[in-house]
């Protein structure tokens, strides 16, 4: 199927069109021309890549999935697993409130297409508590109080889980440090780092 191109030339004209109709103002001549080259102009229809097969090992338990291959780990958690534990924040990975675990490794999700997470163990914050015994990470957390909103816990507590795992120095200063990339809106840094740090064996 052919569609006729958008040239640089009528792109810009449609730009232009506000600017020219204030300045020359209805009725013109010009204006005329202007709205019937814009007019001429053809609207392609949206097109993407066609859905692909994707499977994805989440907490253990593998999923086959048809999706498009654009569409990113976050997405395919939230929107085709029902997983909505992983929180969209910025959707740009600045926040780290999609923050998950790729074979023990803290990824961004919104940053990661979901093919690229195949043959990966990925483990999402409803992967981490065992029936009703929470990750001792989840119970710091509730201990020390480290949260308000509680919309960043989920990446904040599972970039704390890699960190512990990862065996960081668990100093105050270390864990502001190792943390940094998880933003906590409401300003819960303290009780944030005291969670972390008591989970990690470190006195208060």
């Amino acid at each position: 199927m052919e569609f006729s191109k958008v040239t640089r030339r009528r792109f810009l004209l449609r730009a232009a069109l506000p600017t020219i109709a204030a300045g020359v103002g209805v009725g013109s001549p010009r204006l005329s021309a202007a709205v019937a080259a814009v007019a001429s102009v053809s609207v392609l229809p949206a097109q993407g890549p066609e859905p692909i097969p994707v499977s994805l090992n989440v907490n253990g338990r593998s999923y086959d999935l048809r999706i498009e291959p654009r569409v990113t780990l976050l997405d395919a958690l939230r929107e085709r697993l029902a997983l909505t534990g992983t929180k969209k924040g910025c959707d740009q990975g600045t926040c780290g409130a999609c923050t998950v675990l790729a074979d023990g490794r803290r990824v961004n999700s919104c940053l990661t297409l979901a093919v690229m997470a195949q043959g990966k163990a990925i483990t999402t914050i409803e992967g981490l508590a065992k029936g009703d015994e929470l990750h001792p990470v989840q119970a710091a957390f509730l201990a020390h109080d480290g949260f308000q909103c509680g919309y960043c816990t989920p990446g904040q507590i599972m970039s704390a889980v890699a960190l512990i795992a990862e065996k960081r120095p668990a100093d105050e200063a270390s864990v502001r440090e190792w943390m940094s990339g998880n933003i906590c809106r409401c300003g819960a840094y303290p009780n944030i780092v005291a969670a972390v740090r008591a989970a990690a064996g470190q006195p208060a």
